[in-house]
């Protein structure tokens, strides 16, 4: 079930989900806008490189009020919102229309898991022509969240859990199988 904003409130108020900061007008009918914060990270590749993914990629951070994204570039940022989610709870990640109408491809994998606890960290994508200008604080997309049927057996307590900033791909410390 898909919660409505009614829902929302009434999950906030009873601490069963927590969104740090939010004002009262990110939360929409049936979604919570979330909006873009101030850390991003660029993978530290170059065309020549392959990306293996047992083995760390490492990454330059900056924390900047603007940033801008250049045609064909790739981003990762960071939402301003810190999110607990309840071990009953889970979210869809969903970019605004109006964003993507200009080129901008927002994507997070589109899940967070129940019991996620962090920000959450965004992949940005510009497939425009023209550079794009990205402002900490603007409204990017945001958190459709639904109620499972019951607590899951294993909450999310993974390698993201508690995350800050624009947090790289932590693939290499996948267990084989």
């Amino acid at each position: 079930m898909i919660l409505s904003d009614k829902t929302i409130q009434r999950y906030l108020s009873a601490g069963l989900l927590s969104i740090d900061p939010l004002e009262p007008g990110q939360i929409q009918p049936a979604s919570v806008d979330i909006r873009i914060g101030d850390t991003y990270s660029l993978p530290e590749d170059s065309c020549d490189s392959v990306i293996h993914l047992d083995h760390a990629v490492r990454y330059k951070t900056i924390r900047t009020s603007r940033y801008l994204l250049l045609p064909g570039q790739f981003v990762l940022a960071t939402t301003m919102e810190y999110f607990r989610l309840g071990d009953d709870l889970t979210a869809f990640v969903e970019g605004r229309s109006s964003i993507g109408r200009l080129g901008l491809f927002i994507q997070n994998a589109g899940w967070v898991d129940p019991g996620f606890e962090g920000e959450i960290t965004l992949e940005l994508y510009n497939a425009s022509r023209c550079a794009i200008e990205l402002q900490a604080g603007r409204r990017v997309g945001q958190l459709v969240f639904a109620q499972l049927d019951g607590q899951a057996a294993h909450p999310y307590r993974g390698k993201y859990q508690g995350q800050r900033g624009a947090t790289g791909s932590r693939i290499y410390m996948d267990k084989k199988i």
